[in-house]
């Protein structure tokens, strides 16, 4: 198991830690509800990377609620995403700021109204060009609450998307609509990839069933003009989000994973990986509290546990 002692100390040279030669692999961490621990999952995943030696940059999108810093234990950068959407620096590694975890770096969140949101097709495609060429093994994205546009565009085009949701039924209910935005926007960028809007309108204008799903959709497309439909079936199979329940008590709890997996398959036709789960801890609002990194400063906290099954899920480690 992953252990969270001998930390490593600040550098005061960031290229001893990040190799200019690697190809960092983005995950981006989501959902549909404010609250639901986003900034607790990006934080501690990123810290668990790095303490296995990994090279990690953590980047707050969250418009207007940016409180990653917190829970790694920085105070607000002297710069952050703001200063580069209003181009008072031109790149992305202009805002690394070091944490005091070892392989550890963050570029803060914006602190104004210059937020994500607002970013238009081409800032949003040199910001996505400038994450593949910061110096790391692993970019973290810790994207705002809902369904916007570029939230959504975020999550698909990281190599790895993870849904944090919360054991109540309006964060279930804010996961599923955030996995029908994914879906959707997947939908329509096949529709340009393959030029087969008219083949959509046709299975869409088609006689389906009142209870018809996504997923059905799909397969009227299939036996409409199989070759196209097949085409775009692995489009929509490449959707292949993770998902994580915070704040589990009981069991019940728990299976709520295993639920949400079978329903996405059913209805969307998505892969939902159901990765793990984070107990209850009130160890999560005193690290808060303190403005301390949780894992570092509760390293006796079951969400060691929790985090280091979780982390060796995600990279496929047995």
């Amino acid at each position: 198991m992953t252990t969270f002692d001998d930390i490593g100390g600040i550098s005061t040279e960031f290229q001893t830690h990040l190799s200019p030669t690697r190809q960092p692999k983005v995950w981006a961490i989501g959902g549909g509800k404010g609250g639901v621990g986003k900034s607790l999952v990006t934080a501690n995943l990123s810290i668990c990377l790095a303490l296995m030696g990994h090279k990690v940059v953590a980047i707050d999108l969250d418009l207007g609620g940016a409180n990653l810093h917190t829970c790694l234990g920085v105070p607000i950068p002297d710069r952050t995403l703001s200063d580069y959407l209003s181009k008072k620096v031109r790149n992305l590694s202009e805002l690394l700021t070091p944490t005091a975890i070892s392989n550890l770096f963050i570029i803060s969140g914006a602190q104004d109204d210059l937020g994500i949101a607002n970013l238009k097709q081409m800032h949003k495609a040199k910001l996505l060009s400038q994450l593949g060429e910061l110096n790391c093994d692993y970019v973290i994205l810790d994207l705002g609450a809902g369904t916007t546009s570029n939230t959504i565009d975020f999550f698909i085009s990281a190599d790895q998307g993870i849904i944090t949701t919360l054991p109540e039924p309006t964060s279930i209910e804010n996961s599923y609509r955030f996995i029908k935005a994914v879906y959707h926007r997947k939908l329509k960028m096949a529709e340009e990839l393959l030029e087969i809007g008219p083949l959509i309108d046709q299975a869409m204008n088609a006689k389906l069933s009142q209870n018809s799903t996504p997923a059905d959709l799909v397969n009227r497309i299939i036996e409409i003009n199989p070759t196209m439909g097949m085409k775009l079936k692995s489009e929509i199979n490449k959707l292949n989000p993770k998902l994580i329940i915070n704040q589990v008590r009981t069991q019940a709890d728990i299976d709520i994973g295993f639920s949400m997996k079978i329903i996405s398959k059913k209805y969307f036709g998505i892969n939902l990986d159901y990765v793990g789960y984070l107990d209850y801890d009130a160890t999560v609002w005193q690290s808060v509290k303190k403005r301390k990194p949780l894992l570092m400063e509760f390293p006796n906290s079951s969400l060691v546990n929790n985090f280091d099954r979780i982390i060796h899920r995600l990279l496929n480690i047995n």
